[in-house]
């Protein structure tokens, strides 16, 4: 039968058919290529829709285990977080930004900063229910953080917390960060809007050309979109958006008698060329009349070999206490509301690095802002 439909085949008309395919499949790459809609495509979302919100963006490599990934995509993370949701009448919003601290490495949602914020029930001395959103992001970089609070801002809060250390402020690292080099536009705007000073022609960014534009070139971020709306079904029935071993392995206590941090090799002055606090300033600018909280975060302190020269893997004692120093002058000088908590937190409360906690140690951290987070909302509404 295969043989007799060979044989009666007109193939003028297949031939016909198949050119007329391609010169549809090749205009469609073309219009794609220059309207280019992928941020507009992000926005279209099933989660706060046919599914909840997920309770912090989107970021996992192993979909199988956790029905999470991460992509480029700004619009598309933010739109598959309640965040999008419209904003309650009774509610008073508080964002939460932030590195993977904050987004709550190892911790289940409830057990994240904001999750023990939210399940402490704050009310606002007018009755408003302070309703907190994780939108911290993990790998560490300030301009990460102003990139996606300038995104955050469309979703109107009422308060910005804002944990920092001194991992984010490495100038030459800024850009190290996937997002943020698959999103050079964004990054360029806010460059030129608070004129920091960052290459704007920096060699990593990832900039596609026109044929890395069309829909062939575009099929992996193509393929994210829609793998991120099919995991909502999973994480609606489940809630597991991180894969947590039994096991965690804990962050070092013991260390070589080294005195490097990042780029630096010995101890040196810590300054503004070396600090990005230019971009710190431009995200309390970006968030105009809304106040913010900025949190100099709990870390691990070890007193293990070599404590005397290092307080943790991260930070040798002569450039964290430097930081430490600048931040505080800094944050005096422009009047911003802080909280160093940088010893708050007992040592064995940390997990595999020395900022991640425990879910006790997020507790203690929830019960340490959560009176200070109300106070200062109930002085934005008298």
């Amino acid at each position: 039968m295969l043989a007799d439909f060979f044989r009666s085949a007109n193939w003028k008309i297949v031939a016909r058919v198949l050119l007329k395919a391609a010169v549809i499949f090749a205009a469609l790459n073309l219009l794609f290529a220059w309207a280019y809609p992928m941020e507009a495509l992000g926005r279209v979302s099933l989660y706060n829709r046919v599914w909840p919100g997920r309770l912090r963006l989107p970021y996992g490599e192993d979909p199988a285990k956790s029905y999470n990934l991460s992509l480029f995509n700004v619009p598309a993370m933010f739109h598959s977080h309640a965040v999008t949701q419209p904003k309650a009448d009774d509610a008073f919003r508080v964002l939460i930004i932030g590195d993977s601290a904050t987004w709550g490495w190892f911790l289940q949602n409830q057990d994240t900063l904001a999750g023990r914020l939210n399940a402490a029930g704050y009310r606002t001395e007018d009755g408003r229910r302070l309703v907190f959103h994780n939108l911290g992001y993990p790998v560490m970089s300030l301009t990460k953080d102003l990139m996606l609070l300038d995104e955050a801002m469309r979703y109107k809060p009422d308060l910005i917390l804002w944990p920092v250390t001194l991992e984010s402020f490495a100038r030459t690292r800024q850009l190290d960060h996937p997002l943020l080099q698959h999103n050079p536009d964004r990054v360029r705007a806010l460059i030129a809007r608070y004129d920091l000073d960052l290459d704007p022609n920096d060699p990593r960014f990832v900039e596609p050309d026109f044929w890395g534009r069309t829909l062939v070139g575009q099929r992996r971020a193509l393929a994210d979109l829609m793998r991120l709306q099919s995991l909502g079904l999973t994480w609606a029935a489940t809630g597991v958006d991180q894969f947590i071993p039994e096991d965690i392995p804990l962050r070092k206590s013991d260390f070589e008698p080294d005195l490097s941090w990042k780029d630096l090799k010995e101890p040196a002055t810590l300054d503004e060329q070396i600090l990005v606090f230019d971009v710190l300033v431009a995200g309390m600018a970006r968030a105009g009349g809304i106040p913010v909280i900025l949190v100099n975060e709990p870390m691990f302190i070890s007193s293990g070999e070599n404590s005397d020269l290092r307080y943790n893997s991260f930070y040798p004692r002569w450039a964290y206490d430097q930081y430490r120093a600048l931040l505080a002058r800094t944050a005096a000088e422009q009047g911003w509301d802080y909280l160093d908590l940088w010893d708050a937190i007992p040592p064995d409360e940390f997990t595999d690095t020395p900022v991640h906690l425990t879910p006790a140690g997020s507790q203690m951290l929830a019960d340490i802002l959560g009176p200070a987070i109300v106070d200062r909302a109930n002085a934005t509404i008298r």
